[in-house]
């Protein structure tokens, strides 16, 4: 029930706000469909790159839609609302705050990444998108969801969150296997790049859309860092650090 209480909470902060989520998972990127896809021609591997580029931009999609859901929220709810004090001493085991919070940024990117690939349908790229890629979208998006609460409370003030988007988000929307290929990037940094959670969603949802088969040891990754992740936020949770 105490999943049930959170997702409801999100649910009507999202109802209470959806024009702006929605805008706000809408501009940007459709910015990058229209800069880099149309504006730049050029092909990948025989194909428009448009094609290379509708996977990787849903894929970014979901992480910073689930991210900033969640980092930002609660950020704000630890230092200048002082909501984690109701939070522990409320019926509702702190495991499922962390869970609710968690599933929650997963629907809010995988939202977000819905937006994107309805906005490209009119465009006939014989792209597929099935249910894998959902499963494999909704992942990535509580993955960026638990790292996201682990930022908040990492957070010393408001100003922390974005610093953090800056300096390790917005380069893997950037770098993995989002708007080109990683073959080119020199060994050592191309090994580190491909196994940030990202890089394994952009790769096996470009591998599904393009028709082939997904290296599905990607999912396995990303539970690795969803767990590692979820954890870390427990951990801050239960000893009650820097709430």
């Amino acid at each position: 029930m105490g999943i049930i209480t959170i997702l409801w909470e999100k649910w009507r902060e999202f109802i209470r706000d959806f024009s702006r989520i929605t805008l706000a998972a809408m501009i940007a990127p459709l910015m990058y469909l229209v800069v880099f896809g149309w504006g730049i021609r050029t092909t990948m591997n025989g194909q428009p790159y448009l094609y290379f580029l509708i996977p990787g931009v849903v894929s970014l999609t979901t992480m910073n839609g689930s991210f900033n859901a969640i980092a930002q929220n609660l950020n704000v709810q630890r230092l200048y609302e002082k909501a984690f004090d109701q939070v522990i001493i409320s019926p509702t085991p702190l495991w499922q705050f962390i869970a609710g919070q968690i599933i929650a940024g997963g629907l809010r990117g995988l939202y977000a990444g819905g937006i994107i690939l309805l906005l490209v349908l009119p465009i006939e790229t014989g792209l597929t998108f099935n249910l894998l890629s959902v499963l494999i979208l909704f992942l990535n998006g509580t993955v960026f969801a638990s790292i996201g609460i682990v930022v908040s409370f990492l957070a010393r003030n408001h100003a922390d969150v974005p610093r953090f988007s800056n300096y390790f988000i917005m380069p893997m929307a950037y770098l993995c296997n989002t708007f080109f290929s990683t073959d080119n990037i020199p060994r050592g940094v191309r090994e580190f790049i491909a196994a940030l959670p990202l890089s394994q969603t952009s790769r096996m949802v470009r591998s599904i859309s393009a028709g082939e088969p997904a290296e599905l040891q990607g999912i396995v990754i990303l539970l690795v860092y969803l767990t590692v992740f979820t954890a870390v936020g427990l951990y801050f949770v239960y000893k009650k650090k820097n709430l």
